[in-house]
């Protein structure tokens, strides 16, 4: 009888086992494809809403000429963002370099979030962040510019300047590579939001020509343009239909609307250190990473101490739990909507092992004996579970 109820308790934590890894699997994965763009036209108004998941990229490349001061430079664009939890990327350049990302606007709620490359001292690459407070308010348009100098960064809404950064060593290559709005070029971050316009320069514009700019966006939907700001970019979204929003200064680097979700760069196994921000929701996921896998480990755990033939359970399970997290990352190497990193691997194996932990624990064994059944160590020196009278 003993013999028959172990068997049943056997097939019983099988189940379990299959049941558990194939929510792992299908909360790693889903959808299992790239989702359709989400972006669409504001009907009669002039601009782009980016839903969940969309995003759009120039067809060609912003290269700056060796004559052109690439430490310069000035960004343009007026939004009308909507509520978000966390980081999300409102545009973004892909640099000359994978992954580099040399220049990105955030939004984490109302706070504007400017990142931009540059060299310290040392030579040592880095990442300028600081973020402008109270930049965004729901359902009204910002006019956002950004102008980059050799040792600052500044930043205007509406036209008034609202802070000035100084950069520590020297920047270039800021406004280079394709240029992507609604979404990161190396990550799934879409934003969403409204895009009513954009334009880049080669220059340092001045406060007087950023007011110049925002009032003439304001009355004519476009700046008004002088040879000094060196224009290589502006898109007014006025063309109200259709997969392409046109460069009015250059037609090589025209928008496009992509039909299915993207990330231009997705990356494979990213370090933990290029996505860390010391946010609630980085925590968050965190969190959910290692409880997510805790029932994994569990009843792997439960399932390989039943079985004779398998001397050390815990082992076999924690590498069972790092195999499954890889073969996830790697698949979601190849989902846009998802992404790939060794921080997940890590936390998912950590969250296998504290189920190991939890299913050796003595609270544990207790319950499962009051239940009516316990948890021994066999003559062999392995776990079993074997059936006794309830206490």
């Amino acid at each position: 009888m003993n013999i028959q109820r172990h068997g049943q308790n056997v097939a019983t934590i099988k189940i379990l086992c299959v049941c558990t890894l194939i929510t792992i699997l299908v909360a790693g994965l889903w959808p299992f494809h790239a989702p359709k763009n989400n972006v669409k036209w504001l009907g009669q108004e002039d601009g782009l809403q980016f839903g969940r998941y969309g995003s759009i990229v120039s067809i060609g490349t912003f290269q700056w000429q060796k004559s052109d001061r690439d430490d310069l430079g000035s960004l343009e664009v007026w939004i009308e963002s909507a509520p978000t939890k966390g980081r999300h990327t409102i545009l973004a350049f892909e640099g000359v370099a994978a992954n580099e990302v040399p220049f990105r606007l955030q939004q984490d709620g109302q706070i504007l979030i400017i990142q931009r490359h540059n060299f310290d001292e040392q030579g040592t690459d880095r990442i300028a962040e600081f973020g402008v407070e109270r930049a965004f308010a729901a359902d009204k348009p910002v006019f956002i510019a950004v102008t980059l100098g050799r040792r600052q960064t500044s930043v205007y809404l509406n036209g008034e300047l609202s802070r000035t950064v100084p950069i520590l060593g020297s920047s270039s290559d800021n406004f280079t590579g394709r240029f992507v709005l609604g979404n990161s070029p190396s990550a799934s971050d879409s934003w969403p939001g409204r895009v009513l316009g954009a334009a880049i320069f080669r220059s340092e514009l001045t406060a007087t020509r950023v007011v110049e700019h925002h009032q003439s966006w304001s009355k004519n939907h476009q700046p008004v343009l002088l040879a000094a700001d060196q224009a290589v970019a502006l898109y007014r979204f006025n063309e109200h239909g259709g997969g392409l929003i046109r460069n009015q200064i250059d037609s090589a680097t025209d928008l496009t609307i992509p039909e299915l979700y993207f990330v231009l760069h997705p990356e494979f196994l990213s370090l933990p250190w290029r996505h860390y921000h010391a946010t609630w929701s980085y925590w968050a996921d965190v969190a959910v990473n290692v409880a997510g896998f805790i029932p994994f480990g569990f009843f792997m755990a439960a399932y390989f101490s039943s079985v004779p033939r398998y001397e050390n359970s815990a082992g076999i399970t924690i590498a069972l739990g790092f195999v499954t997290s890889l073969a996830i990352e790697v698949g979601q190497s190849f989902l846009p909507t998802r992404d790939s990193g060794v921080n997940d691997l890590i936390t998912n194996t950590l969250g296998t092992a504290m189920g190991v932990i939890l299913y050796r624990s003595v609270w544990l064994q207790t319950l499962v004996s009051r239940a009516g059944y316990r948890i021994t160590d066999s003559p062999s020196g392995i776990d079993n579970i074997q059936v006794g009278s309830r206490i």
